[in-house]
């Protein structure tokens, strides 16, 4: 039981780990210049862009 729980604790925590990662890669947040009060809108926007490509990812389009 608890080797399962420790399982699935791991594979929730990677995928954290990699989508903090892909936000780090963007150069966008890294050299944001731009006013403070919109940095909120701009990370919202990253996580959403890698939440649906993450989605892609694991369920691509089938081919007929």
């Amino acid at each position: 039981m608890h080797e399962r729980q420790r399982k699935a604790h791991s594979s929730r925590r990677i995928q954290v780990e990699h989508g903090i990662a892909h936000l780090k890669n963007w150069r966008a947040l890294a050299r944001h210049l731009g006013r403070r009060e919109h940095m909120s809108d701009i990370v919202q926007a990253v996580a959403g862009l890698l939440s649906h490509q993450q989605t892609v990812d694991q369920y691509p389009a089938r081919t007929l």
